[in-house]
């Protein structure tokens, strides 16, 4: 992809896409932040559970996106794909690592 951008200049067509994307990812890592950072940290174990949903989700379109046949070069997607299920497999072991001990916490010895 960056290969093509610099292959086409900036009056490619690439370029609006990728900026485009680019935005959009600077925007949810600024909204996820600030919505972060206003929770509690009594809600952070029900939270934690519900991530794991969302991860669950991520799962399902990071195997979708890995066997996708897109056009260009077909490895990219394979790579990618595979990361983004290693990050959220890491992701939803490690919330219920996280809230199993506190579950644990409140249990009667």
């Amino acid at each position: 992809m960056l290969a093509e951008l610099l292959a086409t200049g900036a009056s490619g067509e690439m370029l609006p896409t990728l900026a485009k994307n680019l935005g959009v990812f600077v925007l949810a890592i600024m909204l996820g932040f600030e919505v972060i950072v206003k929770v509690p940290p009594t809600l952070h174990t029900p939270l934690m559970s519900g991530s794991n949903a969302i991860s669950g989700i991520t799962i399902v379109g990071a195997l979708l996106i890995a066997g996708a046949h897109f056009e260009g070069h077909p490895w990219i997607n394979v790579v990618f794909g595979f990361l983004a299920v290693m990050f959220a497999m890491i992701n939803v072991v490690g919330g219920f690592v996280v809230t199993d001990r506190m579950l644990a916490m409140f249990k009667r010895k």
